[in-house]
């Protein structure tokens, strides 16, 4: 355990750069995330002052169409009924200050949704912009999140039905319609879908090839003729559905969706040195990659395959003739011990941040200090890591210099 967190402490401390702090994870590959099905998942700010995800998708607008009044379910956190979702504004503001997008995905597992025609498509494209996005809306009734304004909407549909592509058509309709100068600020807004890897989706393949999607991420889990074979290590199942993918999707980014833990589905789950080692390298060569999709920042946290995953990034991606940090004999740069009387001169001197990003820089420099403590008692364990991650710099001790 030791060595994995004075790994963990030389990554950490090679992430105190500009590249990091000029967005959310730069440090190896772009993630999104779904959030809004557990209470313990932490809250929408601390997900994305975790600086781990570009990309966070409120799931879900469970319930629309064929009559039925749109319901707004994120679980534990909030009651969108009785108003209370409003408190989520301010959170909203603060990942999008921070450079992450924050979309409301429509559908889940739940089923209690289907479109009845292309005029039922019409109302609820109509609905989601005046309640979520750039339109004010006709019957002067408060927004499910206030004064929140969505960077766009994801299309999790998993059940087959039809209108879906009419939806993305209205959708990117409203989206060119947006008044200059915006009413709400905002002059641009994403198309994003989840379909399964079997090709093509049986519920998302007439709106998918319509083309107007930004960002596509492909659910490669829980369907075996198309996910990673984890017993015998085998991925040409995957490649070969990956392949069909990105190939019928040259207008969209594709992301590789997995589980962020073996709990979080049935089958599926690559671990985090598997997918730095074996799986990213076959997939980052499609000219429309864009990242991983997980599911969802509940296992993420509990699990931190986000950090592991980074962390296996960083050393993968390391420069030949490059050595990681040794938990017996440290190698101290000049740079860590200028870092201990200088930490604020360094953040403040980061410029075009918000001060979200550069409190998390700060952070994430006060951990790495921390796991290069000589000492090996001295050392965090790596649940505390997690924690500390997660956690204000401004509650944080600062670690003697004890690494001489």
């Amino acid at each position: 355990m030791s060595g994995k967190l004075c790994f963990l402490a030389s990554v950490l401390l090679s992430m105190s750069t500009v590249d990091l702090a000029m967005s959310p994870a730069s440090a190896g590959v772009n993630i999104a995330v779904y959030w809004g099905q557990n209470g313990s998942e932490g809250t929408l700010g601390e997900t994305c002052g975790t600086g781990l995800y570009a990309y966070v998708n409120l799931a879900f607008l469970s319930t629309f169409g064929a009559g039925r009044a749109p319901v707004l379910n994120l679980a534990d956190h909030c009651d969108a009924p009785s108003g209370t979702c409003a408190s989520l504004a301010a959170d909203i503001a603060s990942c999008q200050a921070a450079g992450v997008k924050v979309l409301l995905s429509i559908g889940g597992g739940a089923l209690g949704y289907n479109l009845s025609s292309p005029s039922d498509a019409r109302d609820l494209a109509a609905y989601l912009w005046d309640n979520f996005l750039g339109g004010e809306g006709a019957t002067g009734a408060p927004r499910p999140l206030g004064d929140a304004v969505l960077d766009g909407v994801d299309f999790d549909i998993e059940s087959p039905s039809r209108f879906y592509d009419d939806l993305a058509r209205n959708l990117a309709s409203l989206y060119t319609r947006a008044p200059r100068p915006p009413r709400w600020g905002k002059t641009t807004y994403l198309l994003t879908a989840a379909p399964q890897c079997p090709y093509p989706d049986a519920s998302l393949a007439a709106a998918l090839a319509t083309g107007l999607f930004d960002h596509v991420w492909v659910q490669f889990y829980n369907n075996p003729p198309c996910q990673y074979a984890a017993a015998p290590g085998d991925a040409s199942a995957l490649r070969s559905a990956w392949q069909q993918w990105t190939a019928g999707l040259p207008a969209s980014t594709v992301f590789l969706g997995l589980p962020a833990s073996l709990e979080a589905a049935n089958s599926g789950f690559v671990d985090a040195d598997t997918l730095a080692s074996q799986v990213l390298p076959m997939v980052e060569g499609a000219a429309n990659y864009g990242g991983i999709m997980l599911w969802s920042r509940s296992y993420d946290k509990d699990s931190s395959f986000s950090v592991k995953l980074q962390a296996a990034l960083q050393n993968r991606n390391k420069p030949t003739g490059t050595t990681l940090l040794e938990p017996a004999h440290p190698h101290i740069t000049k740079g860590e011990y200028w870092l201990y009387d200088h930490l604020d001169q360094f953040c403040n001197s980061i410029s075009d941040i918000s001060d979200e990003t550069r409190e998390s820089v700060r952070r994430i420099i006060i951990v790495g200090l921390w796991c290069i403590q000589a000492a090996p008692a001295n050392r965090p364990s790596m649940s505390r890591v997690v924690e500390m991650l997660e956690s204000s710099s401004t509650n944080m001790d600062f670690p003697r210099k004890s690494i001489e």
